[in-house]
């Protein structure tokens, strides 16, 4: 299977944006991880792994979007 039928069959909208909600707004109390994360990002206090693994586990469904809708875009014109 090529990596243009992965995008297209498996990972589908469908799938991918309940996972960005979800992922990007957990835990929901007291704060979610991905903000906190980009708040330590833009501070510079995003330093140690665990917290630059947590950037990136909730935030990779939102990247998988933006390669989506950058690739649907791309291929329709």
């Amino acid at each position: 299977m090529s990596s243009s039928g992965l995008l297209d069959q498996i990972l589908t909208y469908r799938l991918l944006i309940p996972a960005a909600i979800l992922l990007g707004l957990a835990p929901f109390v007291p704060e979610p991880h991905l903000f906190e994360k980009l708040r330590m990002l833009v501070h510079g206090d995003l330093k140690r792994p665990i917290d630059i693994f947590d950037l990136f586990f909730h935030s990779w469904p939102i990247l998988l979007i933006g390669v989506k809708i950058g690739r649907d875009f791309w291929l329709k014109n």
